[in-house]
């Protein structure tokens, strides 16, 4: 990733949160790395480099600000080929992928080969995968110590550590002081259950994204309440099941979002947090998407396209949604996960089960599903996603290649264009999805044909999955 140092700081004299997460600046004089808005005092330019990623600033001996905490930066969402599939390893390894599984485990889950991986993420994020990996689970390991009251040697293991003793080694070889004298410039007591500041780029519609996932949500999965999302989690990793529960709330003066997680999910940190993530869309540059939009984005800039925290649920709730109204798709959708989901015990009123995994529902068959007053067409395509997904010829998460997941979806019967659009729009986080036969958006544009709708949209992209929430939102 090519960086212009005269324009990285310039943005760095100005504080300008469009380029927080894009690239970090190593200064000499001190030794530290920091966010382009770090509120410190403004180094001078020739003591400064930068560099397009934490770990490329660590790998050239800086260590990072105290005070601006680089691991709170936003990421940055992908715009062409090379860029996604470097992203997309980056969203992995965050989420542990090379914490028990090797690179070319990682490459192989990519469709491509180790070498090209190694090759385009070095180019993009200025080290290789391993190198990346160490640095993002140190700098987990820093926001834990920093903002909980775990012990030591669970942290070490939450940020993907496979002993407590390299943990230790490594963090006082990279940051110059041992783990435990973090603790002490923490400011007042670390919250009963663990939380984190998820960073985003302003402006953000936090109030519009929270009404469209409150009109969807799942019965005894999901509660939108007093300005928060609340939901049900299931993670298995190392091959055990974590089941908890997380809170998500918006804290505009910190220009982030709060996320609770019960104590359960500890083991499963970083995963849950790159779902998280996704679901709200935080890696978004909402002063680029508006600038193509135009338009139709000025009234609300910030609008996110929401992601998926399961692209399983998202899937079946889609085909649930075919045809019925919002509020007949949700009683359907809250039918289906009391009755084949786990019962889950939480403290959050409305939480009481979760989502059932693919295979649970593979082993039905279609009256099991009908019986809740799904038509049996609906039923039929549900059972064979999660036929595709259990048997692993179907994948639904932005690691897999779009074209080839809306084919296999477009092959499935029940599923159409519209749906394996919204699927690719929200599961696949893919933000040039169009789902350009759907009515509302006709109805926006004042269109009647898919000629007509496509060639209205074609100056929208790569981002008309944007558009298609903008032109959902003037209907609303």
């Amino acid at each position: 990733m090519l960086l212009d140092p005269d324009l990285c700081y310039r943005a760095l004299a100005a504080r300008d949160r469009r380029f927080d997460g894009e690239f970090f600046v190593g200064v000499a004089s001190t030794g530290i790395y920091c966010r382009p808005v770090c509120t410190a005092r403004r180094p001078r330019r020739e003591n400064c480099t930068f560099h397009p990623s934490a770990a490329a600033a660590e790998s050239a001996g800086f260590r990072p600000c105290l005070r601006c905490r680089p691991e709170l930066a936003p990421g940055a969402a992908p715009l062409d080929a090379p860029e996604r599939l470097a992203r997309t390893a980056a969203d992995l390894i965050d989420a542990g992928a090379l914490d028990d599984g090797s690179l070319e485990a990682l490459a192989s889950r990519l469709s491509v080969t180790d070498r090209h991986l190694r090759r385009v993420f070095s180019n993009h994020f200025g080290v290789a995968p391993v190198a990346y990996a160490q640095t993002q689970r140190l700098l987990l390991a820093k926001r834990l110590l920093t903002d909980t009251d775990l012990a030591i040697t669970d942290i070490a293991y939450a940020a993907g550590f496979g002993s407590f003793r390299r943990f230790h080694a490594l963090f006082r070889a990279r940051y110059r002081m041992a783990p435990s004298d973090l603790r002490h410039v923490r400011h007042g007591p670390a919250p009963a259950n663990p939380g984190f500041l998820l960073s985003y780029r302003p402006p953000y519609e936090f109030d519009a994204l929270l009404t469209f996932l409150g009109a969807r949500t799942i019965d005894g999965v999901e509660v939108v309440a007093e300005g928060q999302y609340a939901r049900s989690v299931r993670v298995v990793q190392r091959d055990r099941v974590n089941r908890g529960w997380i809170v998500v709330s918006h804290a505009p003066d910190r220009l982030g979002l709060r996320v609770t997680l019960s104590p359960g999910l500890v083991p499963v940190i970083p995963a849950v947090l790159q779902r998280t993530q996704r679901l709200f869309d935080l890696a978004a540059n909402p002063g680029a998407i508006a600038a193509q939009l135009g338009d139709i984005a000025a009234a609300a800039p910030g609008l996110r396209l929401p992601g998926a925290f399961d692209g399983f649920e998202l899937a079946v709730r889609a085909v649930l949604g075919q045809q019925v109204t919002v509020k007949a798709a949700r009683t359907l959708a809250g039918r289906f996960a009391r009755a084949f989901g786990e019962p889950l015990v939480s403290t959050i009123a409305g939480i009481d089960a979760v989502f059932p995994i693919p295979e649970r529902i593979a082993a039905l068959d279609v009256p099991d599903i009908a019986s809740l007053g799904v038509i049996r067409t609906r039923a039929s395509a549900i059972l064979a996603i999660a036929r595709a997904v259990a048997d692993g010829t179907l994948a639904l998460t932005p690691a897999a290649d779009v074209g080839a997941q809306m084919n296999a979806l477009r092959a499935l019967p029940g599923i159409g264009d519209w749906t394996a659009q919204y699927i690719a729009m929200r599961a696949l986080a893919w933000p040039d999805a169009f789902p350009h036969g759907d009515l509302g958006v006709r109805k926006a544009l004042g269109t009647t044909n898919d000629r007509d709708t496509l060639a209205a949209a074609e100056a929208w992209r790569p981002w008309r999955g944007y558009a298609v929430m903008h032109l959902w939102r003037q209907l609303a």
